[in-house]
């Protein structure tokens, strides 16, 4: 189906492009008034209050307002109703492709094709024959070359793993990633051009800009700006809660709230793609916060004071050196990762500062 570009949608969308940049200079205001989001995010789900999803689709009362917004939108659920793809929040996006500072002529990799605006965004700014896209669903990848061709762009898009990159078009000037990682791939250090190349990708609960300075060498610190994309698909991350209760209670000097804001984005580079859910009593107020690890490590924080935790790591503890170390008031540019040979170390306000060391899967 064409899905046609109105008046109405053009004047939305110019509207939307003036929300997102403080300065309409950018040359990326032009590519968010010009690219139709709605092209590629024909169809999205809105989740209602019994958690069911209901489907909002073109015609439907609103459904361009909600497309020209800065709001993120699911696009995909799978059998279970958990959303497998999403249209990411444009302010992130824009602010992501500006990191990514690309110029005419760059050859440039996406990781995590999607519904394709981001990559018909990309087009836009450099034309089609220097992009490459790789996404592992290949109905997502049929329908985003679809839409990427009823607005007249056809780059490559592949079917793949993404986190081995895309060799074939290989070195890449910049390399932008739209799903979350936990580190980075070393297919994409290595499909980087040995020097100069940008890499901009969501790590953890942030988004991280790092220059390829050479072979297994790169450097750079995070977007100040929160993130979450969904991450690169695995199992399932079930929390063995049953073995937490069992668990000796012990006294925590860490409130569990703080796992929910202060601490949130350091305990995702601390604890790669750690998941967390909450009680509350009948009048709202929290009475524990669960968090836990794809390792099967566990832990139950209650207000009161206690905690309880089992599994192979004691990932409380990790909360609790998260809270010693860093500073009451926490801002994510501070943090930085350092990419070499023996590892990928991220830095908190420093060399001197407090690290953590990346799980960098071997080859």
């Amino acid at each position: 189906m064409i899905w046609p570009d109105t008046e109405t949608a053009v004047d939305l969308r110019e509207k939307f492009a003036n929300t997102l940049f403080d300065e309409v200079a950018s040359p990326w205001h032009k590519s968010f008034a010009r690219v139709p989001r709605h092209v590629f995010v024909p169809r999205f789900y809105e989740q209602q209050a019994d958690a069911s999803w209901a489907a909002v689709n073109w015609g439907d009362e609103g459904y361009l307002e909600r497309i020209y917004s800065d709001e993120a939108l699911t696009t995909q659920l799978d059998a279970g109703g958990v959303p497998t793809s999403s249209s990411s929040q444009p302010s992130v996006m824009a602010m992501m492709l500006e990191a990514l500072d690309v110029r005419t002529g760059h050859r440039v990799l996406e990781i995590g094709t999607g519904t394709g605006y981001n990559l018909a965004l990309l087009c836009d700014q450099l034309g089609d024959k220097e992009l490459a896209s790789v996404e592992p669903d290949v109905d997502i990848v049929q329908a985003a070359v679809r839409r990427l061709e009823q607005t007249g762009q056809r780059p490559v898009v592949f079917a793949g793993d993404g986190m081995q990159g895309y060799p074939a078009r290989a070195p890449y000037d910049r390399i932008i990633a739209t799903v979350g990682l936990t580190h980075i791939p070393p297919a994409l250090l290595e499909q980087g051009s040995q020097f100069g190349t940008r890499i901009v990708a969501p790590l953890g609960y942030g988004i991280i800009s790092l220059t390829v300075k050479g072979p297994e060498l790169a450097h750079g610190s995070f977007l100040p700006i929160p993130a979450f994309f969904m991450s690169v698909r695995g199992p399932a991350n079930v929390p063995d809660f049953a073995s937490v209760h069992e668990a000796p209670s012990e006294p925590s000097s860490v409130a569990p709230h703080e796992v929910l804001d202060r601490l949130k984005f350091a305990l995702s580079i601390a604890l790669p793609g750690y998941t967390t859910c909450s009680w509350k009593d009948d009048d709202g107020r929290l009475e524990a916060v669960g968090i836990w690890t794809p390792d099967g490590s566990a832990a139950i924080a209650q207000a009161s004071g206690q905690v309880r935790q089992a599994g192979p790591r004691r990932v409380w503890d990790a909360v609790e050196e998260a809270s010693r170390v860093l500073p009451e008031q926490i801002e994510r540019e501070d943090f930085e990762l350092t990419i070499t040979p023996a590892g990928q170390l991220v830095t908190y306000g420093g060399v001197d500062g407090p690290s953590w060391h990346l799980p960098v899967p071997p080859r």
